[in-house]
Parts: C-alpha cells; sequence; structure tokens
C-alpha cells in the first residue's frame, strides 16, 4: 500500500540544494547573474540568469580550493552569454 503523498516531505536525497554563504551579484555585459556555492558539494558553483528571458543558467564545478574568484565568475558568464542564440534565449546547438 502506498502512503499518501505529503507536500513539502521529499527524500533527503532529492532534497532542495543547500547553498554556503551569501549569493554573489554579478552584471556582466549588461545582464544579472547570482552566483552560489553548494555547501555539500564543494567547488560546485550555481549561475542563475537573472535578467535572461528564461529561468535558466548554468552550473560548473571544479577543484574545492581554490575559491572561484569574481574574475573567473564573471569570464565563465560571458563565455555562456557568447553561446547563447539571440533568437530563442538559449544555448545555440
Amino acid at each position: 500500500m502506498w502512503d499518501a503523498a505529503e507536500p513539502g516531505l521529499v527524500p533527503e536525497h532529492l532534497g532542495a540544494i543547500r547553498y554556503q554563504g551569501e549569493p554573489v551579484l554579478l552584471t556582466v555585459d549588461g545582464q544579472d547573474f547570482r552566483v552560489r556555492t553548494r555547501a555539500e558539494e564543494p567547488g560546485v558553483y550555481d549561475f542563475d540568469w537573472l535578467s535572461g528571458p528564461h529561468e535558466y543558467g548554468f552550473t560548473l564545478s571544479g577543484p574545492a580550493d581554490p575559491v572561484m574568484s569574481r574574475i573567473e565568475m564573471e569570464q565563465n558568464i560571458r563565455d555562456f552569454l557568447a553561446g547563447i542564440d539571440p533568437a530563442t534565449g538559449y544555448l545555440a546547438d
């Protein structure tokens, strides 16, 4: 017999991603991004494109140390934006 699902109860392995510290807010080439570091995955960064046409972004992983610098974050954002198709707002095929 299946138990009835309860809102808000998610298995731990499927739970929400937890972040450490404060997010970094960056404006690069006129586009706004939020960069967050995953708490349980050292060296993993989520880049949320706040001003983009869709709920979209990207994730990068690398060594846990050294921490990614602001300049490196900006360059990764520029690299991402360079691959965006202006007609769709998504990465070009």
